[in-house]
């Protein structure tokens, strides 16, 4: 069996160019925005929307430590910014497939966060749908072509996984908000049974995009993780929901066990 020949590289274009500097200037407009979400520039997120999105504003509210694996993603996104700078990596098909998509992604993110200021809640249900679709898409285009190196696994592959897997989750919560902000209750019990298919609906996209994308590991864990602390806050702080707290605990196991049945699934079918 001879070797397959390495595709050659093709030239940097100005197309390549522009995309390149576009991601620069969406991760700086994410950074701004980001200001702004954690109270620097603007009030916090928990705080903005009149609380509506507080961690402990409905039964499907992440706890609050949850929201601190922004910190990867974030430092995802700038790595993956200044790494795509390079021409050796910005010819990269897979950079060239993705790269809109990204810079998309972080300016949506950003808008969210503006969004949110301003109280209006159900615009922000739009554009977190958006940044889900966005970041949907630039997974699956990943996952025409495996990684060439350890940096390109973790600032790609890692990084928007695990924007995408928690995004998934947020938007579930973010739904949930923005019903209860406009008064939809449906009693103690209702709300329950209500919070519990909401989790049941998270566990179910997480199949779906276990399925989708072969099982990857960073979505899969974002998933988990805030499903889990959906848990904890349930089982631990108020509003207390035992049922949702339990569901979300399961959901966590059933997103995980789908990634490795379909990662498993991949890796067979690569042999």
């Amino acid at each position: 069996m001879t070797a397959t020949a390495a595709r050659p590289t093709s030239p940097l274009s100005t197309a390549d160019q522009t995309r390149r500097f576009a991601v620069v200037g969406a991760e700086i407009f994410c950074v701004v925005g980001t200001l702004f979400g954690i109270g620097v520039l603007g009030t916090r997120v928990e705080e903005s929307s009149g609380g509506a999105l507080a961690a402990t504003a409905t039964l499907v509210a992440p706890a609050g430590p949850a929201f601190s694996i922004w910190t990867p993603i974030y430092l995802g996104l700038l790595g993956y910014a200044v790494w795509q700078l390079a021409p050796a990596n910005a010819v990269r098909e897979r950079v060239r497939s993705t790269g809109w998509l990204a810079a998309a992604s972080m300016v949506l993110n950003a808008l969210w966060l503006l969004v949110t200021q301003q109280g209006w809640i159900w615009v922000s249900v739009v554009v977190i749908v958006a940044l889900a679709l966005t970041l949907g898409l630039l997974v699956l285009r990943l996952t025409r072509e495996a990684p060439r190196s350890t940096w390109e696994r973790v600032l790609l592959d890692g990084t928007f996984g695990l924007y995408l897997g928690w995004v998934a989750v947020a938007t579930c919560a973010n739904v949930t908000a923005a019903l209860v902000d406009s008064g939809v209750d449906l009693g103690a019990t209702g709300n329950q049974v209500a919070a519990v298919v909401v989790v049941a609906v998270a566990a179910g996209l997480g199949v779906v995009l276990a399925r989708r994308l072969g099982g990857r590991w960073a979505v899969a864990a974002a998933m988990a993780w805030g499903l889990a602390w959906i848990a904890v806050g349930r089982l631990g702080d108020e509003p207390r929901s035992p049922a949702t707290g339990i569901a979300a605990v399961v959901a966590a196991l059933v997103v995980l066990a789908a990634a490795q049945r379909w990662h498993r699934t991949q890796d067979l079918g690569g042999r």
